[in-house]
């Protein structure tokens, strides 16, 4: 166990959980809006990289330089495909979404404006999207919590369970006490070390390669430094784009900026530095290979390198980026279950007449109960790797959300029913697809997301246009300032 890294990961947990208490305190008189969307009082700086950080979890230090460090350049299409989404969801989705959540009744949840766009007392929408935030993130939250587990079990020696139901409780701890303010500004000061731990690490390993600290029994698979590839692996790393325009964890940072001048200062500051950690992810399992050689566990080619390079206060807070990159993501995933379950089925389904206080708590009760159900996941063997449990979150997402959301804010016609319609179609062709026909090598939410889009359309052009209110408030979201 290495004592000055442990130190350094206490450190920084508790610094962690002192952003909870800070904004618990300042909480009095809070209500439901406050908790869940920050009061739409975020700036730019905060917004950008809370959205960049709970998007970019332990996959970005672990999972994706695994995958390059293995089988070369060609596995960088991931990060092309991420690259591309993430600066169209800014560009074209962020400023839409946030004008229309605003007209459409102020909705602070993803499924409450999805039913709200459509001036609709039907709580069907919420309840869809409520079951599947609460079945995904589970999924999603799995894997950041068993990327603490390896880190800790891996840097210091300790039980990797032990780690998990440790680092399990400090999420929830900051996310209990303090809400969307807590974990935006926990992923703002998270995004930071998570950008200077993938600039230092690579660069410094890179120049001893260069001063002749390359590994000798280094050895490269063929076509290894190609980023020639089968078109399904060239389409299915492109898909990854896809998820953006329906992560719900991400695209509700887009609704919480406070103003649209804001939201275009943030846009600027979220592309640069998603492609930034994307381009260095890369480089760091390239650079890895040439600068360790062979090495028995390829997710822990970061960890490793770190490590080799630094002393260990400098690694301990370097390999702090993974504890922020697994946090930040999974906190954002715990608020947007919570709220998905407080607002869109606790209130309207059971306590109609709930006050603030009472949804401030419901929504903190979800949050418990999901961690603890994502934590009996990620302790379980059989669970799959990081990258995995990502993967198969990311693809229902995409293919449920995506399609819906875009349609709801560029196309007129769009009705109650295709939203409904498009929704379940492309989470379920997503689900089937990676139950029966993940052989392909196609990922699924290609296919999840082509069904959910044509279900939707189609459902729409076979039922009564909107109403004439439904219309007038596309229009007025549409409106040139």
């Amino acid at each position: 166990m290495n004592t000055t890294e442990l130190v350094v990961f206490i450190i920084y947990l508790v610094f962690m959980i002192g952003i909870g208490v800070y904004f618990f305190t300042r909480s009095k008189g809070a209500n439901e809006k406050d908790y869940f969307l920050g009061g739409r009082k975020m700036g730019a700086w905060v917004s950008a990289l809370s959205a960049g950080a709970s998007d970019m979890s332990a996959w970005v230090l672990m999972g994706l330089p695994a995958s390059v460090y293995a089988a070369g350049m060609g596995q960088s299409w991931i990060a092309i495909g991420l690259a591309i989404g993430y600066s169209l969801s800014w560009i074209f989705e962020a400023p839409r979404l946030r004008r229309f959540s605003i007209e459409a009744n102020d909705s602070i949840t993803i499924p409450q404006y999805l039913t709200n766009r459509f001036l609709s007392k039907s709580k069907a929408l919420q309840l869809i999207c409520a079951v599947i935030f609460v079945f995904a993130y589970t999924i999603y939250a799995a894997s950041s919590i068993k990327a603490c587990g390896t880190l800790f079990n891996t840097v210091v020696g300790m039980n990797a369970s032990t780690a998990m139901y440790i680092a399990a409780a400090i999420i929830i701890g900051y996310t209990f006490l303090g809400g969307f303010s807590a974990v935006c500004w926990t992923d703002f000061f998270q995004g930071l070390l998570m950008l200077a731990a993938l600039l230092i690490a690579p660069i410094f390993a890179l120049a001893l390669v260069k001063g002749g600290g390359a590994a000798t029994e280094a050895a490269f698979p063929e076509n290894y430094w190609s980023f020639s590839s089968s078109w399904k692996d060239i389409a299915s790393g492109l898909g990854w784009g896809l998820g953006y325009f329906g992560m719900p964890h991400i695209i509700i940072r887009f609704m919480s900026v406070k103003s649209q001048k804001d939201l275009r200062k943030s846009s600027v500051i979220g592309i640069s530095w998603t492609v930034v950690i994307l381009v260095m992810s890369v480089v760091a399992g390239a650079v890895g290979r040439v600068f360790m050689g062979e090495i028995a566990d390829s997710s822990t080619v970061f960890i490793q390198m770190t490590r080799r390079i630094f002393p260990p206060v400098i690694s301990g807070i370097l390999l702090s980026a993974i504890l922020a990159a697994s946090m930040s993501t999974a906190d954002s995933q715990l608020l947007a279950s919570a709220s998905a379950f407080a607002s869109d089925v606790y209130k309207p389904v059971f306590r109609k007449q709930a006050s603030d206080k009472e949804m401030l708590w419901a929504g903190r009760l979800v949050v418990v109960v999901i961690a603890v159900i994502a934590l009996l996941i990620a302790s379980n063997p059989a669970s799959g790797t990081i990258m995995g449990l990502v993967s198969n979150a990311w693809g229902v997402f995409g293919a449920a959300f995506g399609p819906v959301i875009l349609l709801s804010l560029f196309w007129r016609r769009l009705t109650f029913s295709g939203a409904a319609a498009g929704i379940v179609v492309g989470a379920a062709v997503d689900i089937l697809w990676l139950a029966f026909l993940s052989g392909t090598g196609l990922y699924e939410i290609i296919p999840g997301f082509a069904c959910g889009l044509i279900a939707a359309y189609v459902v729409s052009l076979a039922t009564p246009a909107p109403g004439k209110d439904v219309q007038a408030l596309f229009d007025r979201a549409t409106r040139p300032e």
